[in-house]
């Protein structure tokens, strides 16, 4: 029996070795060191707002002010201030405008959101392709986690810091207010001022999603992890954790994937969460079935 054990425990080392150093092989390198680190501390900020954006319904929003950050970048960098200073006040001014042509128009918010957004992505293009600087566009379309340094994840730690704080701290009021901006009102607090409130953490957690997933992709990081805790669970405490277990999982388990496959980094992020949404409907479809059935039976 001793000499079975010893013969299986002899085929299982190799195996485990070869996961182990699957794991490990990247944490040797700096590069992939700042870009785990980054997209560890981006995918808590991003999981954690996904909850209020996919209970809001603010899903084309984030899509909105993800493209409307681009001649904000261009304009920073020609002006030779931070890139983020500059996509934050473009950020703004999209949701801002979007705001503002909602109440004082005929048009629905997802039709004004529509034409801002591309509009402005457009007008981003444009500037770029006549500003001469070695950033390529694909990084700013898909993002460039691997070329991180110690001073963005640092910007990036600070930015993402405050944004969790702040949704901590204003949790329940920011519930109460994505659920019923009257009851808001009635209850004391100001729905306007937590309107611009989330958005501008919206717009903070764009700038540094952005490094991992670019201009086009950082929606998915927005609204996935919240639309698959959304479909697993109806308490909004039991959302938040499993948001943030979804999103940081994906996000690390991509950015390792995409070193091993030589592929790029914010896709691979992107494919995972996916997988990860289709495989909660399933898991959703198969109990409402079975708790049908069960109701059937009783």
């Amino acid at each position: 029996m001793r000499r079975k054990r010893l013969k299986r425990q002899k085929k299982w080392r190799p195996a485990v070795s070869e996961i182990v150093n699957w794991f490990a092989e990247p944490l040797a390198f700096p590069f992939m060191q700042n870009a785990l680190l980054t997209a560890l501390i981006v995918s808590i900020t991003c999981g954690l707002l996904s909850c209020y954006l996919v209970l809001k319904g603010w899903s084309l929003m984030g899509d909105a002010v993800s493209h409307a950050v681009l001649p904000g970048i261009v304009l920073a960098f020609v002006c030779g201030i931070p890139l983020a200073a500059g996509a934050f006040a473009s950020g703004l001014l999209c949701s801002v405008g979007v705001g503002y042509l909602k109440n004082n128009s005929r048009l629905k918010e997802d039709t004004v959101m529509g034409i801002i957004f591309s509009g402005m992505f457009a007008l981003g293009i444009v500037l770029f392709t006549k500003v001469e600087t070695d950033q390529h566009l694909t990084h700013i379309l898909f993002g460039n986690v691997l070329g991180v340094g110690r001073g963005e994840l640092l910007q990036t730690f600070v930015i993402c810091a405050a944004v969790v704080l702040l949704i901590l701290l204003k949790r329940r009021d920011f519930l109460l207010y994505c659920f019923d901006p009257t009851q808001t009102r009635i209850a004391g607090l100001h729905p306007q001022l937590l309107h611009y409130g989330l958005l501008i953490l919206l717009a903070l957690t764009i700038i540094t999603a952005m490094q991992v997933a670019g201009v086009v992709l950082v929606v998915a990081m927005l609204i996935s992890p919240g639309i698959t805790a959304f479909l697993l669970t109806k308490r909004f405490d039991r959302m938040m954790i499993i948001v943030v277990f979804a999103s940081v999982f994906t996000s690390l388990a991509g950015t390792i994937l995409s070193y091993h496959l030589n592929s790029a980094t914010g896709p691979s992020i992107v494919i995972l969460q996916a997988v990860l949404f289709v495989l909660a409907l399933g898991y959703a479809k198969l109990r409402q079935a079975f708790g049908k059935s069960e109701a059937l039976a009783e």
